[in-house]
């Protein structure tokens, strides 16, 4: 069953006020695992029960071909390529860096060499040339392979997670550690600033559901743009 993204949407909006509460309901956590599952290629959930019901990313690559996902079509700022490096690489920081307190997938995986890359960073601040650079030279294979290796490490830190340390801000400690591995650059310091503002709820709603859902919802559009 493919997930319809107006239903997701709607799932978000039960997440949210659970989230914000000062106590928030057991059910929080199923909800959340439940629709980051469908955010995720179904694969990463393959060891659980049950498993993944849905997948936009297996909906965004079924029939897709490699020259359609690096393509980026007039008119659109990003390519599929772009947007899974994006998705990955801020979901990556966020829920290790700023949640767990955890090195980054990237970091700790050498996914930079296997992904074929000079960027390390979110994609925020790059230019037209650069999104094109990016978007012709990763390995999609080992894209796919690290967001899948970046969704099982955030399911396993929710499940960790006690409702104790919902309402916790980001440590400004772990915001330099960003900056110190570029992971955020200069140039994107608004980014990092928004997520400073954070509780770790915050972080879980935006980005490890909502952004997701976003740029997965862009991907699909681009892929239906042919030119």
């Amino acid at each position: 069953m493919q997930p319809n993204i107006r239903t997701l949407l709607d799932e978000q909006s039960l997440l949210r006020p659970m989230l914000e509460q000062p106590s928030p309901p057991p059910e929080w956590q199923p909800r959340f695992l439940a629709q980051h599952a469908c955010l995720h290629a179904a694969a990463i959930t393959q060891d659980e029960t049950p498993p993944a019901a849905c997948s936009l990313e297996d909906e965004l690559f079924a029939g897709l071909a490699e020259e359609s996902a690096r393509h980026m079509p007039r008119g659109k700022p990003h390519s599929i390529v772009w947007c899974l490096w994006h998705m990955a690489r801020i979901e990556d920081m966020t829920l290790n860096l700023l949640v767990a307190g955890t090195p980054q997938v990237f970091v700790q995986g050498g996914w930079q060499e296997r992904l074929n890359t000079p960027f390390t960073d979110t994609g925020n601040a790059m230019s037209t040339e650069q999104v094109t650079r990016l978007s012709q030279r990763v390995d999609i294979p080992a894209l796919r392979a690290y967001r899948a290796a970046v969704g099982t490490r955030t399911r396993l830190v929710v499940r960790g997670l006690q409702p104790t340390d919902l309402p916790r801000k980001v440590d400004p400690a772990a915001i330099q550690l960003l900056f110190d591995q570029e992971a955020v650059l200069p140039e994107a310091v608004g980014l990092a600033e928004y997520w400073s503002r954070r509780t770790v709820a915050g972080l879980l709603l935006m980005p490890a559901s909502r952004h997701l859902l976003v740029h997965l919802k862009e991907a699909l559009e681009i892929k239906q743009k042919k030119t």
